[in-house]
């Protein structure tokens, strides 16, 4: 029989922690797919997540080029001559096992505390962030493969940030003209007929959103299992996903979608826009359409952005309808401090298991990923979200940034 080395512990810790994640991601993206169709009660809050999780379980089966990019395109694993870097590959994998583990706890441990504040953050920039701080921390600014060969946009630059840059501002645009289109051509129908007719459309659309979101988030989670096996030893292709990392991470994903990130979903579907069914029907239309597209090209986008940036699209392009920038203001700070926030982490986790070292090391960081999630979701139970309270009418302070869109269809 074979004794269990510390290589093997190490590899078990980092696969535990990456399907921790993508529950994370499950319940912290919920929201994403369900929450106009949950404020607009196109579907009850619980047959909306149900639906959302069967559907992000199917989506993850569908496509493998964002765990492919994740795989590739985020660390540089092998030196220019196409050889293992040794720092990356001795000891079974060590160092680099240490650099996913520690950026892994650094992007749960960001999810949680965006969830616990309501905040629709990105869980793929959260990820991003913990890797890139991680290997800066243990190679340099080097490890990271910024750009592909021949300055290719082929890696963190072309591959995550220039989707992240560009994918919201076209679900805007598009939601925002779908929108005006919808409300056009139904200009005259009764409103009540308006609402019970696009709630059903809304259902088809929310499904393709929940199938395209396991298409884009499922794979990231992919990525990172199938390096570690390939540090490890027990995997050796670049552009292959093993079959059991992706019915492990479609059922993760799965699982923290029906949990449901009610507090996430609130904010989406209430805070920002006082959504109608016609504007759930363009904006999730507009998020599937970009969504889909990128997995097929294999950017690795935020599907937080680009839904966020749909329910916004949608509330510009309503006449008269409420925009809550404060709110979409702290969500957009959300934004641009994710990635390098998590990066911080993910370097500290990463510098606290390499000075203590071995085993030991990655069980300490781990142990910190795990009592940082116990005290956030206790101090969550002060107040508490769920599908009984998830549609109250929204209250807060954010009201008095509320900005009325003309009639003319313009902003102030």
């Amino acid at each position: 029989m074979r004794s269990v080395t510390p290589e093997f512990i190490l590899l078990a810790l980092v696969v535990i922690t990456a399907l921790a994640f993508d529950f994370t991601n499950g319940f912290h993206d919920t929201a994403n797919a369900m929450a106009t169709s949950i404020a607009t009660k196109a579907l009850t809050p619980k047959a909306a997540v149900t639906l959302s999780a069967i559907l992000n379980l199917v989506g993850a089966f569908l496509s493998v080029e964002v765990a492919i990019t994740v795989t590739n395109a985020v660390i540089r694993i092998q030196n220019p001559d196409g050889t293992p870097k040794p720092e990356l590959m001795a000891d079974g994998g060590h160092g680099l096992l240490l650099i996913l583990m520690a950026g892994l706890a650094g992007a749960i441990v960001w999810n949680i505390l965006t969830w616990l504040w309501g905040l629709p953050s990105s869980s793929s920039h959260a990820l991003f962030g913990g890797l890139i701080g991680a290997t800066i921390a243990s190679l340099g600014w080097g490890g990271v493969k910024w750009v592909g060969e021949g300055y290719q946009l082929d890696g963190v630059v072309g591959k995550v940030v220039l989707p992240a840059l560009l994918s919201p501002a076209i679900a805007i645009i598009v939601a925002m003209v779908g929108t005006r289109l919808v409300f056009k051509i139904t200009e005259g129908v009764a409103e009540r007929y308006q609402e019970s007719g696009f709630r059903w459309g809304q259902i088809g659309t929310a499904s393709l959103l929940s199938l395209s979101h396991g298409t884009n988030d499922a794979q990231k989670t992919m990525g990172v299992i199938t390096l570690a096996l390939i540090a490890s030893g027990h995997w050796s292709a670049t552009h292959e996903i093993p079959l059991w990392v992706k019915i492990a991470c479609a059922v993760a994903i799965a699982s923290g979608t029906y949990i449901g990130g009610w507090r996430i979903i609130r904010t989406m579907g209430k805070g920002l826009v006082e959504i109608s069914s016609p504007q759930g029907m363009a904006a999730e239309s507009a998020s599937a359409a970009v969504i889909l597209t990128s997995s097929q090209l294999g950017f690795a986008l935020s599907t937080t952005h680009v839904c966020t940036g749909s329910i916004l699209g949608s509330g510009l392009g309503r006449k008269g309808a409420t925009v809550r920038w404060r709110v979409a203001g702290r969500m957009g700070l959300a934004w641009l401090t994710t990635l390098p926030l998590a990066a911080l982490v993910g370097a500290a986790l990463w510098y606290l298991g390499h000075v203590i070292g071995g085993s030991t090391g990655a069980f300490v960081v781990f142990g910190i990923m795990c009592a940082a999630a116990v005290y956030m979701r206790w101090h969550s139970r002060r107040d508490p979200i769920g599908h009984h309270n998830v549609n109250d009418e929204w209250s807060s302070d954010a009201d008095e940034s509320e900005v009325k869109v003309p009639v003319s269809g313009g902003v102030h």
